[in-house]
């Protein structure tokens, strides 16, 4: 057992990054051919298997149309224009649109007439596979063969009826898939900081083992029941009510505004100040007395107040998920909704639930050099008081305080660990702790993890980008000292008309030019004869960080976007206030947008149907989408792809 807290307090120290949880082909292709019935024509059909709980579109689709690309044949002509066989599913999008979605299943076709004893038909298939906002565009390269020996005779008018085997069989991939989610999201940086929380609470909080068990058990269900039954009951009265009555207001609102993140911040620092041993923390006595006088309800009180906390701070990172889930049920799911959402906080509970059991467990070792527990609870204390500030970062990004720049927030990591490094030493003790006589193996080996850290923390104090942790940090925009840059902040190299329009006090990353509304940039965009590249981004944005510092930094994405595109970045959380003119209302609510983040929010739902972070859009200087949104993926081929693509449909565009 202390084997494993030292694996947990490592973990806990550890950056841990989000990943896409997706197969690696979405759209799988096969085909074949047929007799078309005329005279030397033939039908080429393409079936393209989609993966479970993805959907893609139509060739017909206004904005992410599957598409026949530089089709050719080589031996022959084509016969009118590809056309689809399937029937897709007519619903309604997350925006209350009508829709048409394959799922499981799209077969299209393409009739080809001979002009010779053989053709080879060549080109692209694109498709674009979507679940729960994010998406992936993809190409499947063809050369069929068209052999009039080996033609098939036709098979019927191919009509594939996929709703019944849609509705039995993709379910299960929606669970597995809701599954993998679970676990994923406890190594996201507003759900790992609970880990060490949970570890000291429930050290401290049973008498016995059997009680410890009880507890532990009703921990997770509590997470389970928070998670699933205030998501069933919005999914009820929206079937009652009608229409899309779900909006993502309060997910945002509780990721972005201030007032939940400084007491997410203070919630850890008061648990910090804890685990240090300055007190413990209890329920005032009257709530007790109040809710039952026995001891048993007392510490389910408790148990309930951290299931609560972690459900409420993990939200920011979980709610683009359950805000999946709520679309759905605008979309006449009812049942399919509440069992993926109990699946994924089933998931999502199960780690916190073993690590609840087995501080239950370890109270047989106190007796057994107790010493060490105290130990952890003090290694986790210092971890929750780095950890936490991630809270008061996103507020501060968020309402431009600048209270927390980069260098500021760097400084109190290194000092924070640099004291956890003493401590495992055994130079600094606690009131609790018990004198260090000998070093032991796992203390050491932590304690060289721990200042090996601090190492690779330093140079950022002077602008290292630290790519590892540029999910936690705060853009290096808001450093005020860059080796090359002399004693000016990071963006100082930007240019003068760019900062001229600039009223929101907002920087681009990376030392790149560019624009903060979409006016502007297209504009800019017009004058300087580029397409745009539109950041549908924000400060809260764990994933917009990180593909900043991976990606964008590449020198090849670098390249491309400081040289051949302007720059838009739509902060979608941003407080900032706008000038009267500039507000911006809902044309189907009536709702005025007066701030910067809600107004981005607006333009980036109704006109891309985009509504997470972060999300990239390339648009001609007229405003039309040149390809389809592509949204968090770290490939830098494939982002390489994208602008490409994008160049080369816009240089088209002007050519023709």
């Amino acid at each position: 057992m202390k084997k494993f807290l030292t694996i947990i307090a490592s973990l806990a120290i550890c950056v841990a990054s989000f990943a896409q949880i997706a197969p690696s082909q979405l759209v799988t292709w096969s085909s074949h051919v047929e007799e078309a019935g005329e005279k030397d024509v033939y039908r080429v059909i393409f079936t393209g298997k989609i993966a479970d709980g993805y959907h893609t579109y139509t060739l017909a689709d206004e904005f992410s149309a599957t598409e026949v690309m530089d089709a050719a044949v080589d031996g022959g002509e084509l016969v009118g224009e590809p056309y689809e066989i399937s029937t897709p599913t007519e619903e309604t999008d997350e925006f209350g649109d009508p829709a048409k979605h394959y799922y499981n299943e799209i077969i299209i076709a393409q009739n080809v007439k001979l002009t010779a004893d053989k053709a080879a038909f060549t080109g692209t298939i694109f498709t674009n596979s979507c679940t729960g906002g994010a998406c992936k565009a993809e190409y499947y390269d063809f050369n069929v063969s068209i052999d009039p020996e080996f033609a098939v005779a036709p098979l019927g008018d191919g009509t594939s009826v996929e709703e019944p085997e849609k509705k039995n069989g993709s379910i299960w991939g929606l669970i597995l898939e809701a599954i993998l989610w679970g676990f994923a999201m406890l190594l996201t940086p507003c759900v790992f900081p609970m880990v060490p929380m949970t570890v000291s609470f429930f050290m401290k909080g049973s008498e016995n083992v059997a009680q410890g068990r009880f507890k532990a058990a009703m921990y997770g269900i509590f997470i389970v029941l928070l998670y699933t039954v205030p998501i069933s009951v919005i999914i009820m009265l929206t079937r009652i009510i009608g229409g899309d009555a779900v909006t993502a207001d309060i997910f945002n609102w509780l990721s972005t505004h201030w007032l939940p993140n400084i007491i997410f911040f203070i919630v850890f620092m008061v648990f910090a100040a804890s685990f240090f041993g300055a007190f413990e923390i209890t329920l005032p006595q009257s709530l007790v007395n109040k809710s039952d006088k026995g001891s048993d309800k007392k510490g389910l009180a408790g148990v309930f107040f951290m299931a609560l906390t972690l459900v409420l701070v993990s939200f920011s990172c979980t709610g683009p998920i359950v805000g999946s889930v709520l679309i759905k049920s605008t979309q006449g799911e009812f049942w399919e909704p509440m069992v993926t959402m109990l699946a994924f906080s089933v998931a999502f509970a199960l780690p916190f639930t073993i690590l609840a059991f087995s501080p239950s467990l370890l109270k047989k070792f106190k007796q057994s050099g107790g010493g060490w527990l105290n130990s952890v609870k003090v290694v986790l204390g210092f971890v929750e008081i780095a950890l936490g500030l991630k809270f008061l970062s996103v507020a501060d990004q968020t309402y431009h305080w600048g209270i927390l720049d980069r260098e500021v927030y760097l400084a109190i990591w290194i000092v924070v660990f640099t004291l956890l490094g003493l401590y495992l030493l055994g130079k600094i003790r606690f009131e609790n702790d018990e004198p260090v006589e000998h070093l032991s193996v796992p203390r050491l080996t932590l304690a060289i993890a721990v200042f090996s850290f601090v190492v690779y923390l330093i140079p950022g104090m002077w602008g290292a980008p630290l790519k590892a942790l540029s999910g936690y940090m705060p853009p290096i925009t808001t450093q005020d000292f860059v080796i090359g840059q002399g004693g000016h902040r990071a963006q100082s190299a930007a240019p003068a008309e760019a900062e001229q329009t600039n009223d929101f006090g907002l920087h681009m990353p990376l030392g790149l030019h560019g624009y903060f509304t979409l006016e502007e940039g297209l504009a800019a965009a017009k004058e300087q004869k580029k397409p745009v590249f539109v950041d549908v981004t924000g400060h809260g944005c764990v994933n917009c960080r990180e593909m900043e510092a991976r990606v964008w930094g590449d020198p090849k994405v670098h390249e491309l976007l400081r040289n051949h595109f302007v720059i838009v970045a739509l902060y979608t959380d941003d407080k900032t206030k706008l000038d009267k003119e500039d507000w911006v209302t809902d044309a189907e609510s009536g709702k005025v947008y007066k701030d910067l983040g809600r107004a981005n929010s607006y333009t980036a739902r109704t006109l891309w149907n985009v509504n997470a972070q972060p999300n990239y859009v390339l648009l001609s200087p007229d405003g039309e989408m040149l390809v389809p949104v592509r949204g968090y993926d770290l490939s830098i081929d494939g982002f390489v792809d994208f602008l490409k693509s994008g160049m080369d449909k816009y240089h088209h565009m002007m050519t023709n």
